[in-house]
């Protein structure tokens, strides 16, 4: 029996997927539930498993865009195994002695370009006898001519290659969203620094005792400023509020989304609830997403909603940048490395571990009193994490 393969719908504003990639080949025996292919959302890469055991027959090319509930294969159910029948024995052949090597018998196709190629040629100002043509007897491909580069009339040393790959769906996606950001808000950015000092004595105190308490779970930075930032919304709320058309929606729970980098891009999850965790349930939240972005698990309703944004970009060295609003939220936080540097405290130069803290906010909903004292309310906890995050308890905090 011959079953035909839908692309399931992996979300109610879904209509398309892209395959990303198909993990089996054509004429391939699969078992039924193995993953036969990745599909692109824009929102989320999904693994696509077989509906049943047997020969499977691709009906999509990797790239292709196709529709949900579409056809993008055939598995033949009464398909067997390769050498699952006995393989009928072959005549034996006397084997003639070799020839000494001669050349590759040339044809009329060698180094003749395809109609195709001809016309990229033609618009490159290339000879065809200026390439190697990759095709069927030497013939010159569409590929062979898109990759060739026009003389620039001096020797070169070492490879001068390109190669030109489609984005993903959900780089697509991405890239669509950031640049309605910049387009459709009237994007801000704010900034202020924060001595870490404070956090770095309490994590150091706390943190051994923290992940043996926890079964590994590590007391790090972002639960801190989780911490902060849902503080900071409860007393500047406009911040945690969106823009739909003519009307504000203000929120009175806080979804942060954690900006992490993941195998297929950037990946947004989104922490639910963070002003009722405690600092164990944000890092296992923030863990347990993290490990699903790098195994490319991630899900749609793990990054749907989310009312404000942290974004870290210290993991990779930067300094200071301006991020960008992940619409249709209004602030975004951006984290940066912690860099010792000289400060002045109580009249005297100190050294101290400090870190640049960036809000891009929209102006159209947050005016400047509410972006500067929610950035100030952030610094401050940051800063006084004994007093404003623990409750003057951290062991009470921390669970311990």
């Amino acid at each position: 029996m011959i079953l035909e393969m839908k692309v399931p719908s992996p979300g109610e504003s879904i209509k398309e997927v892209e395959i990303a990639t198909w993990l089996v080949k054509d004429g391939d025996y699969v078992e039924k539930d193995q993953a036969i292919a990745e599909v692109d959302s824009d929102k989320a890469t999904l693994e696509l498993p077989a509906e049943a055991s047997g020969i499977i027959t691709l009906k999509a090319e990797e790239g292709d865009a196709v529709a949900v509930g579409a056809v993008v294969c055939h598995i033949d159910t009464d398909g067997k195994p390769s050498g699952a029948t006995p393989l009928v024995e072959s005549p034996k052949v006397t084997e003639t002695p070799k020839a000494a090597p001669v050349p590759a018998a040339t044809s009329y196709a060698s180094g003749t370009p395809s109609p195709a190629a001809r016309k990229i040629l033609d618009e490159k100002n290339i000879q065809p006898s200026d390439i190697n043509g990759t095709g069927k007897d030497g013939r010159i491909t569409k590929d062979d001519a898109v990759n060739a580069l026009p003389s620039m009339g001096t020797s070169t040393s070492g490879s001068r290659g390109s190669e030109k790959t489609k984005l993903s769906m959900l780089r697509r996606k991405v890239a669509e969203r950031l640049v309605a950001a910049k387009n459709d808000t009237a994007m801000l950015t704010t900034f202020n620094e924060v001595n870490m000092t404070p956090i770095n004595t309490l994590r150091n105190e706390y943190k051994d005792a923290f992940k043996a308490k926890h079964g590994g779970i590590g007391l790090g930075y972002m639960s801190f400023f989780t911490k902060a930032v849902t503080r900071a919304l409860a007393l500047f709320p406009d911040v945690n509020s969106m823009m739909d058309g003519d009307y504000k929606i203000a929120y009175d729970f806080c979804d942060i989304s954690i900006a992490v980098s993941g195998p297929k891009g950037l990946m947004v999850p989104v922490v639910r609830n963070a002003e009722n965790l405690t600092f164990r349930g944000i890092e296992a939240d923030i863990k347990r997403l993290a490990i699903k972005a790098r195994d490319g698990q991630i899900t749609v309703d793990d990054m749907t909603g989310g009312t404000f944004t942290i974004t870290n970009g210290g993991v990779f060295g930067s300094m200071l940048s301006t991020p960008i609003i992940n619409p249709p939220q209004s602030g975004i936080l951006g984290m940066h490395n912690i860099i010792e540097r000289p400060i002045a405290l109580n009249g005297k130069v100190e050294i101290h571990p400090m870190m640049y803290v960036a809000l891009s906010y929209d102006h159209r909903i947050i005016d400047g009193r509410e972006s500067v004292g929610f950035l100030v309310a952030v610094k401050d906890a940051l800063e006084n994490p004994v007093e404003l995050l623990c409750d003057n308890n951290p062991k009470k905090a921390f669970e311990l």
